[in-house]
């Protein structure tokens, strides 16, 4: 016999009640902490955050594990990069992640170099010079033996330059990417007069092991089975700016963290587990790895991001996941939180791509991969959301055929 969802939803406001926005405004401020040097794959402080995070599984009473694995090709700042352009005998030096930054498909510069900048055009001599141009001239800068490209990038919101680690594959000439407006006027300014820029691009490609953690919470023999994921990683400090990561996504660990922590002290009909996954910042690399291990039938919930929940949560399903789907929709009316379909990029595609029920959720990332993505812009209403819903997702999930 069904039960009536008002029989159960007292039961349920009950188990949401336990979850506490101080324990994970708490986890937040822990994970951005300066001793976790911004979290990168790879890093000391990589790994020490998630010894920390396995640590506060085992505290759950969960069956903890930790599994390396390598990742390849990963894009590492050893220094900082200079940039700057002299022009009717006025240097003007600007800052990098405000005013410039580097490109992704960059060729390695150790030190500054000084060269003549030159407009690309089709009857332009690059050779040895610095060429203004775009991705469409990257060709012709190699061909002609150019110093470099200098090319354009936008900001965010704040007037930062995100950060990435993985992309596109490297050219044989640096790639630096200025702010439009720079680009603009050092292009004005090569009309006028002749302008002589120094730059430097110590980046370079890096071999890492990644660490995913692992927990199994829960185990009812014949009951469906839940994953619960998060990636612990950042894009990591640069040599000389701190970039937290407490949006993206110490806030998404620390909702999880909570969820399965008031979950798993309940007498729930699930087989509950977590992973708390690295590299994601470096292609999803950690989930790739895992997704080989998972049982076929799982039901996974990924949550990328829960720092500022705007208008509503956004959700992308991937694989079988009609059911999962429901749950997490009533899920969603219960808790009062409002979901929305829209892409998440994110871990749950890996899971979905290997034929698994999956769902990223995400809610906002203030700061995303800059210095100010500090945890006081991690609002605790979109912890509590967050946590809210995932762990009345779950609850749903366990009760499905009650």
């Amino acid at each position: 016999m069904t039960s009536s969802p008002l029989l159960q939803a007292p039961a349920l406001e009950a188990v949401l009640e336990r979850i506490s926005v101080q324990r994970m405004s708490a986890t937040v401020q822990e994970l951005a902490h300066d001793r976790y040097t911004g979290r990168r794959v790879g890093t000391a402080g990589g790994r020490s955050a998630a010894a920390w995070l396995a640590e506060q599984l085992r505290a759950l009473g969960g069956e903890v594990e930790s599994e390396s694995f390598t990742v390849t090709s990963v894009r590492e700042l050893y220094g900082t990069p200079v940039l700057e352009w002299t022009a009717d005998g006025r240097t003007r030096r600007l800052e990098h992640r405000r005013d410039f930054v580097e490109h992704l498909a960059s060729a390695e510069l150790p030190h500054a170099h000084a060269a003549p900048v030159v407009a690309q055009t089709d009857t332009a001599d690059v050779h040895g010079r610095w060429v203004l141009g775009d991705a469409a001239d990257w060709a012709r800068a190699e061909e002609g033996g150019a110093a470099g490209v200098l090319t354009a990038r936008g900001t965010d919101a704040d007037g930062w330059m995100p950060k990435m680690i993985a992309g596109p594959g490297v050219r044989t000439v640096p790639v630096i990417a200025l702010r439009p407006d720079l680009h603009r006027e050092l292009g004005e300014a090569v009309t006028r007069t002749p302008v002589q820029v120094t730059a430097s691009m110590p980046l370079r490609s890096v071999s890492v092991d990644g660490l995913n953690v692992y927990a199994h919470l829960n185990r009812s023999h014949g009951a469906p089975r839940v994953l619960l994921t998060a990636h612990h990683d950042g894009v990591g400090d640069d040599p000389q700016r701190r970039l937290p990561a407490a949006a993206d996504n110490a806030s998404g660990v620390a909702a999880i963290l909570e969820a399965a922590r008031v979950l798993s002290a309940q007498a729930l009909p699930i087989n509950l587990s977590v992973a708390f996954l690295d590299a994601e910042e470096a292609g999803a690399l950690g989930s790739a790895h895992h997704v080989r291990a998972v049982p076929p039938d799982t039901l996974v919930i990924n949550l990328d991001g829960a720092a500022k929940l705007h208008e509503a949560a956004s959700v992308e399903a991937g694989g079988p996941a009609h059911g999962l789907l429901a749950a997490l929709d009533q899920a969603g009316r219960e808790t009062g939180v409002p979901l929305r379909a829209g892409a998440m990029a994110s871990d749950n595609r890996r899971y979905a791509a290997a034929g698994l029920a999956a769902i990223g959720i995400g809610m906002g990332m203030p700061g995303y991969q800059t210095p100010a993505e500090t945890p006081d812009r991690v609002e605790a209403g979109t912890l509590l959301a967050a946590a809210r819903l995932v762990t009345a997702t779950v609850w749903r999930l366990a009760h499905a055929d009650s």
